[in-house]
């Protein structure tokens, strides 16, 4: 039977119906345009015109963010022919092929967007690395890690079993913010040896009182798996941290 097939787009449409609180929905909706708002309220006179509506842009929104290869037309035509219990133009074993047809579509879509995102992201990498690591006072250590001192110190530089207290900033090779704690309005403290390797080779090298401006090989980083929704596969990363203190034993153990 067709309501046994579980598949991405009925999973997703499932979803929306609980998207009257998420953030990013709220967003783009206070970003729509002044005039669209009476329009709206005209348009729409009662509760099950409004909540149908919402629920078509949010569905509409996704099928766009998603890029679903389906005419809009047809889905149109398909939710008023079932809602209303008119005949449907396909017998529920060709729906169901159609959905698991569509399902491998996504699927090949999404496959083929992750190995050019990995890729370009990858060539990215070695282009900045080349040309970043001939710029005045950046340094490459071993590994292929590069850093360059914005504010020098004469402090204690932590071991990888030390607790540290530091501000950081992290963006993408093209200025996208993913991260901060000066954004957080305070620092953070965490053990030097629990973070990402790129961090726990430049903390290692870093006095304490310093700021630097580390630029982080994927390799060192988050790798092809990529992290968040920012961070993709392959991604490199730069930070501006600046590292505040060596916490001590007792206190770091009592954390």
């Amino acid at each position: 039977m067709l309501r046994s097939v579980r598949l991405p787009v009925t999973i997703i449409a499932a979803a929306l119906l609980l998207c009257a609180c998420d953030k990013q929905t709220a967003a783009k909706d206070a970003e729509a345009p002044a005039a669209a708002a009476p329009a709206a309220q005209e348009a729409f006179q009662t509760d099950p015109q409004r909540m149908g509506y919402a629920l078509g842009t949010n569905v509409g929104r996704t099928f766009k963010e998603q890029k679903f290869p389906v005419d809009i037309d047809s889905v149109i035509a398909g939710v008023r022919d079932a809602f209303t219990g008119g005949t449907l133009k396909m017998d529920d074993a060709k729906i169901a092929e159609t959905l698991q047809q569509l399902q491998a579509t996504l699927q090949a879509n999404a496959q083929a967007a992750q190995e050019a995102a990995t890729k370009k992201n990858a060539d990215d990498a070695t282009a900045f690395f080349a040309k970043n690591g001939t710029a005045e006072g950046v340094v490459t250590t071993k590994t292929g890690l590069q850093y360059k001192v914005v504010t020098a110190a004469e402090g204690k530089k932590p071991t990888a079993e030390d607790t540290v207290k530091v501000h950081y900033r992290g963006t993408l090779l093209d200025g996208t913010e993913f991260d901060s704690s000066y954004a957080r309005g305070e620092p953070v403290t965490f053990p030097v040896n629990a973070v990402i390797p790129g961090w726990t080779e430049a903390l290692q090298l870093m006095p304490v009182g310093s700021k630097w401006q580390v630029f982080i090989p994927s390799e060192l980083g988050y790798g092809p798996g990529g992290a968040g929704e920012k961070i993709g596969p392959n991604a490199a990363l730069i930070f501006d941290v600046e590292l505040l203190s060596i916490e001590p034993k007792a206190a770091a153990a009592g954390e």
